[in-house]
């Protein structure tokens, strides 16, 4: 199944703090909740 543009951008350009599981803005440079510096991208694929 073919996935849209629009969508992939809003569900998967985010960041993931590593230490609260937080969803951060994508240019965000710390975390809005716990203020770590550890972010992450979103996974696009899921692991198996």
């Amino acid at each position: 199944m073919a996935r849209f543009q629009e969508a992939e951008k809003r569900l998967f350009h985010i960041k993931i703090c590593r230490k609260c599981k937080a969803k951060n803005p994508w240019k965000a440079e710390k975390c809005r909740k716990c203020g770590s510096k550890a972010l992450r991208p979103k996974r696009k694929e899921i692991k198996a």
